[in-house]
């Protein structure tokens, strides 16, 4: 099942704003649930609700305790679905993978086919990660598209392009910035964008 963008109760009709492909089929779809009596729109309500309570702090939170705990940062490493099961969430439904950037390696990652992405630990996916352009040009120039961010790496370091699926997912550990030796998760934590955890920035500097 892929990630979209999906009306909260709160928004405004769909009619004020830009009827896209993604949204025409979520309204169709939702609309047929409901017909069907698969879901109420209460139930949808419920669901919309627990998806604003994820956002990219879950995911950062997560970072955060793997560059502070040695054993939190293997089990990210080796068995990412497990480590998110140690904060609460319940990833059953997919296989979560975590790549570390390095002095020498920096990941990105991107869902050529559509547009699946680790809502749960990142909240809704940015219109631009859905956008053709971005599927198309990380692929092909990820360097160009890096610098778009304004992320300029040094030919030294290899840019490795991650392809999510439909049951696997990627998040990216950024490096650990320089002079934030002594600080705790919540001060490390909020060094950590969405952006960073996609890969197409780095962490925010101490």
């Amino acid at each position: 099942m892929h990630d979209h963008h999906h009306p909260h109760p709160n928004q405004p009709d769909e009619e004020d704003g830009p009827m896209t492909e993604f949204r025409l089929m979520e309204i169709a779809l939702r609309e047929l649930l409901i017909e069907k009596e698969v879901l109420t729109q209460a139930d949808l309500n419920q669901l919309y609700l627990k998806m604003d309570d994820r956002g990219p702090h879950t995911g950062a939170a997560m970072i955060a305790k793997a560059w502070i705990d040695p054993d939190y940062h293997q089990l990210m490493r080796t068995d990412a679905s497990q480590a998110a099961r140690e904060i609460g969430l319940d990833p059953t439904w997919l296989n979560l993978i975590v790549v570390e950037n390095t002095e020498k390696l920096h990941n990105v990652v991107v869902c050529t086919l559509c547009s699946c992405y680790p809502w749960p630990l990142l909240g809704l996916p940015p219109d631009w990660y859905k956008s053709r352009s971005y599927r198309a040009n990380v692929v092909r120039m990820p360097r160009a598209v890096l610098a778009e961010f304004g992320t300029e790496l040094p030919d030294t370091v290899e840019v490795r392009v991650h392809d999510s699926s439909a049951d696997m997912r990627y998040l990216v550990m950024p490096m650990r910035p320089a002079g934030t030796e002594g600080w705790n998760e919540t001060q490390l934590a909020k060094l950590i964008t969405r952006d960073s955890m996609i890969g197409v920035t780095q962490a925010l500097p101490a």
